[in-house]
């Protein structure tokens, strides 16, 4: 199994320069190793918005 990086529910932290925390905001994942669930029902596209970001468009002309 794999782990759908691309999910809007998956999540990855540091919690020391060692550990690394993955998980599933809805509690959807196999436990040991972490892994998505294969055709997981949950699976939602992770949005990309430029929100917070400067946009600079070059005028017309």
């Amino acid at each position: 199994m794999a782990v759908n990086e691309d999910c809007r529910h998956y999540v990855r932290r540091s919690a020391s320069a060692l550990e690394k925390i993955e998980q599933c905001r809805l509690s959807a994942n196999e436990v040991d190793p972490f892994a998505c669930p294969e055709g997981c029902l949950f699976f939602e596209k992770r949005a990309i918005s430029d929100a917070g970001w400067r946009v600079e468009r070059k005028p017309d002309g």
